[in-house]
């Protein structure tokens, strides 16, 4: 956890250390099928931090699935289709029973503490603040997110639509990407995690730096990717540019917000990048047969 993404921000003593803490105790726990801490660091989670709900269904599915977190598909599993596909039949139904009642008991914990902040608040007003400030992008304050910038120039009459394409837009990644490596769940909250950096309302580079470290969870799929240098040069360049373009504008004043959003922007194709190069990653790992030859998956 020394990347820089994650450093920094914890020697400013940014809150966002605490989800970076709760979305690793959440991915722990579910590795080690521990369904209950799992489950309620995932609820916490979700309540300080509500994109975090992109990572809801594949940790669901690492709990339910006996194989997870071992990789069916990035780590080449000797044996012949007509064995796997058997394998893979067989606690098919059980793994969807299961992940149900999962579901159930994370919305319980999801309930339990919904309440507990009504309790300690008085009131269900804090639902608005906390979680409606999210979605509605009340507080346009820079940061190195896509936000900001497109709605502060944005006409008030078309802020309902935006917002709500915007903050619908990250949720229609999770069906096809839990969907495709259904073998792998805990890769699938992995490349989540990298949708939630790139796509929140209000980023963090913790959020980044996060997502950069868990790459080394699978060190399989280094040999596919495609462009780790140009990846790298980005996020050297936005690291570089952002805080420049920040003091620039807000200390000296001799800047404009352009200059800042010009190196936000960078920072996401940056993030965008390493999204594509790992799903790419992914999809080409190899599969050997029980002769030895090697099947690419596509």
């Amino acid at each position: 956890m020394l990347n820089p993404y994650n450093l920094l921000p914890t020697l400013a003593r940014s809150t966002s250390t605490i989800d970076t803490a709760l979305t690793v105790l959440t991915l722990l726990f579910a590795c080690q099928k521990r369904t209950g801490p799992a489950l309620l660091a995932l609820a916490a989670l979700v309540h300080v931090s509500l994109p975090s709900v992109l990572i809801v269904a594949p940790v669901i599915m690492v709990l339910a699935d006996a194989r997870a977190p071992t990789s069916m598909l990035a780590n080449p599993t000797p044996g012949d289709k007509k064995e796997k596909d058997n394998a893979d039949d067989a606690p098919a139904q059980p793994s969807r029973l299961k992940a149900v009642f999962i579901g159930a008991e994370w919305a319980a914990y999801m309930g339990v503490l919904a309440f507990s902040g009504h309790l300690a608040a008085g009131s269900w007003n804090w639902v608005w603040r906390s979680w409606g400030a999210i979605v509605t992008m009340s507080d346009a304050t820079p940061n190195c997110g896509l936000w900001w910038y497109f709605f502060t120039e944005m006409f008030d009459h078309y802020r309902p639509f935006f917002l709500f394409t915007f903050s619908a837009h990250p949720l229609i990644y999770i069906a096809p990407i839990c969907m495709k490596f259904r073998h792998d769940p805990l890769y699938a909250a992995f490349l989540l995690l990298g949708v939630n950096a790139m796509l929140k309302s209000y980023p963090t580079l913790a959020d980044a730096g996060l997502f950069i470290s868990l790459i080394s969870l699978f060190p399989e799929t280094f040999p596919h990717l495609r462009h780790p240098l140009p990846t790298f040069l980005l996020h050297l360049h936005s690291a570089l540019l952002m805080p420049l373009a920040s003091h620039l504008w807000l200390s000296q004043g001799t800047g404009n917000a352009n200059f800042l959003y010009a190196a936000t922007l960078v920072f996401g194709l940056a993030n965008l990048a390493m999204v594509v190069d790992a799903v790419w990653a992914g999809l080409r790992a190899a599969f050997v047969t029980e002769e030895g030859e090697e099947v690419v998956q596509l």
